[in-house]
């Protein structure tokens, strides 16, 4: 039986180590604070996020040496923000052999690094060890088995396929791509394409705003990703255009609940508590991404406008007034 070691215990954490079990693989969560590991162990439930969701044949534990021995899939299930200095802890007991996957969607600040980089660069391990999840993966909905699909990315096809058994149920359908970069830069941009997006909800925008913002923010996507190398027909996929439907439109997305108190009027620290305390990765990482634009000269300015919103103080209004306000072009 496949061991998976799925270190973190947020939400989606929780929602895919219930897949993963629910697809036969072992598992064995670690959980930051004792308290959540216990309750794992002897409630099958976390007591935190997704409550009422039952983990059945799940173990749990906060001593991450425990959940890491013998483990063949590690699932870094973790903020992008905070992935290195935990990794750094872990990475003595990570085992040689193991699959290391990432479901964190960010770019590190100040290396503008994306998440199999920083993996690499922590662990030391080959490029083809590396693996990332990404795709319209609302935890809530996949903890609750509603139907949903998604993208295994690594180099080594036959990783991403190991992975893909570990995880495949009647519910969750993934799928293998080895485009990792793509596959990362979509799924760390749709957050900040989505805090827009909940920006103009909350100003009281419909549904042609909405569109418009996805649309332009899906080339702002692209634009980067072939920048950086990516395939853009991952954009059009799962880990595009698949994400960033679901980031930009559901109220369960942390980002765009983020971003409707910011253009309602409310204070970041207002939009903070909306989201009960989990983290909106479009917030740091919209100033990374807009770094990382810069230094490849690509336009980005959707996510420019967030980053002077979120750190610059820029009113809503004002941002949307420069945006519209831009020269004209063509398509």
């Amino acid at each position: 039986m496949t061991r998976a070691a799925v270190m973190g215990a947020g939400s989606w954490g929780t929602a895919f180590a219930k897949v993963l079990n629910d697809a036969g693989t072992s598992v064995t969560m670690w959980a930051r604070r004792a308290e959540v590991a216990k309750a794992l162990a002897s409630e099958h439930r976390n007591p935190t996020y997704l409550p009422d969701v039952l983990l059945p044949g799940i173990e749990a534990t906060d001593d991450h040496r425990v959940a890491l021995d013998g483990a063949d899939i590690v699932v870094l299930a973790i903020p992008s923000q905070s992935l290195r200095v935990n990794l750094t802890a872990w990475r003595e007991h990570v085992p040689a052999e193991a699959t290391l996957l990432s479901l964190a969607k960010g770019v590190e600040t100040g290396t503008l690094l994306r998440m199999s980089q920083v993996i690499g660069e922590v662990t030391g391990a080959d490029p083809g060890r590396i693996a990332v999840l990404s795709g319209p993966n609302l935890a809530r909905e996949i903890a609750a088995e509603q139907p949903a699909a998604s993208v295994i990315a690594c180099v080594d096809p036959a990783r991403a396929e190991a992975v893909q058994r570990a995880c495949g149920t009647g519910y969750f359908r993934p799928y293998t791509n080895t485009d990792v970069v793509g596959c990362e830069l979509a799924g760390a941009s749709k957050n900040v394409i989505a805090l827009a997006c909940g920006i103009a909800a909350g100003m009281g925008l419909g549904d042609n705003s909405i569109a418009s913002l996805i649309t332009r923010g899906l080339a702002e996507i692209m634009r980067l990703g072939v920048a950086l190398g990516a395939n853009p027909v991952t954009m059009a996929g799962l880990a595009g255009v698949g994400d960033l439907v679901a980031t930009c439109t559901s109220p369960l997305s942390r980002n765009r609940s983020f971003g409707h108190v910011l253009g309602a009027g409310g204070s970041m620290d207002a939009a903070q508590q909306a989201t009960h305390g989990q983290v909106a990765e479009g917030v740091k990482s919209c100033t990374s991404i807009r770094a990382l634009a810069e230094r490849h000269e690509v336009e980005m300015p959707l996510t420019t406008a967030v980053h002077r919103v979120c750190h610059e103080g820029l009113s809503v209004s004002d941002a949307v007034g420069q945006l519209l306000g831009r020269r004209m072009k063509p398509e």
